[in-house]
């Protein structure tokens, strides 16, 4: 079933990569290895990458078909009452991942339709939605996830570079170029600094209340991104208490604050800190 893709990391970079045992390993004991030849290292390292790519790919038509189905209201002539009950009794997934599936679909969707919309990508407009959301842009469900509340960011960014591409004819719009501008855009708004406050406070105290708040979340941010390194984002929050409750033991932080910032990296919304740090 496709929903499963939603529990497979979106990439080794973003996610962390985890680690085998054996039945040895389990009991200490190393396994003899023999000498891994430079030809055989090749060899994993294309198998390990074509793996990825399929993850990849897998996320864009989970993220097409979630589109669909919840613009269909998928859940009504099934007598669910809403698209997270549907999602819970058919699927297994919280509330949490529920919507999580929704920002995926949105974001790649926004994205598809500024490369859609380029000069020179005819033959993209012309194909159907579910085929035109399977293209690969190499991205993440955390990266697509990270950027969901800033689709029309990023899709005007895509739409602007390619657009200067098409016109100096310096390049041509292969799938290679459109994916390299697709990611870059997507990283350049992941990474973009938080715009300043339209008006500094007058009150010499609040405007130093808020540069610590400032960088309160700036840390709390900094412990999402390790936090998702050890719970990736396909986890839920409960799940991922249970694989962070030993790192959290370790830096002298708890569970519930390590759980926010999570949230916060996820999501880049404040709330998630309300409660906790902030």
């Amino acid at each position: 079933m496709l929903p499963h893709a939603l529990v497979v990391p979106a990439d080794a970079e973003d996610d962390g990569v985890m680690g085998e045992h054996d039945e040895d390993q389990e009991h200490g004991v190393e396994p003899t290895r023999p000498p891994l030849t430079e030809a055989r290292a090749r060899e994993l390292t294309a198998g390990l990458r074509e793996a990825m790519d399929d993850v990849r790919r897998s996320v864009a038509v989970l993220a097409a078909r979630v589109r669909d189905a919840h613009a269909a209201r998928v859940w009504q002539p099934l007598g669910h009452s809403s698209w997270e009950s549907y999602c819970a009794a058919e699927f297994g997934i919280s509330r949490a991942q529920a919507y999580r599936l929704l920002d995926v679909a949105r974001a790649l969707t926004a994205i598809h339709g500024s490369v859609a919309a380029s000069p020179g990508l005819s033959r993209t407009r012309d194909t159907d939605p579910a085929s035109a959301a399977a293209l690969d842009y190499g991205l993440s469900q955390r990266a697509l996830i990270a950027v969901s509340g800033h689709t029309d960011t990023v899709a005007e960014i895509i739409t602007r570079r390619l657009a200067t591409l098409a016109h100096s004819g310096l390049q041509a719009l292969d799938a290679a170029t459109v994916r390299t501008v697709v990611r870059q855009a997507v990283r350049d708004v992941r990474t973009a600094p938080p715009p300043p406050p339209a008006e500094l406070p007058a009150d010499p105290a609040v405007a130093a209340l808020r540069a610590v708040v400032d960088d309160l979340a700036a840390c709390s941010h900094q412990l999402g991104e390790l936090m998702l390194e050890v719970a990736p984002s396909y986890l839920s929050d409960t799940e991922a208490a249970d694989v962070l409750a030993l790192l959290c033991d370790e830096i002298g932080e708890t569970v519930e604050n390590g759980l926010a910032a999570r949230r916060y990296a996820l999501t880049g919304d404040r709330r998630a800190l309300v409660g906790t740090v902030l």
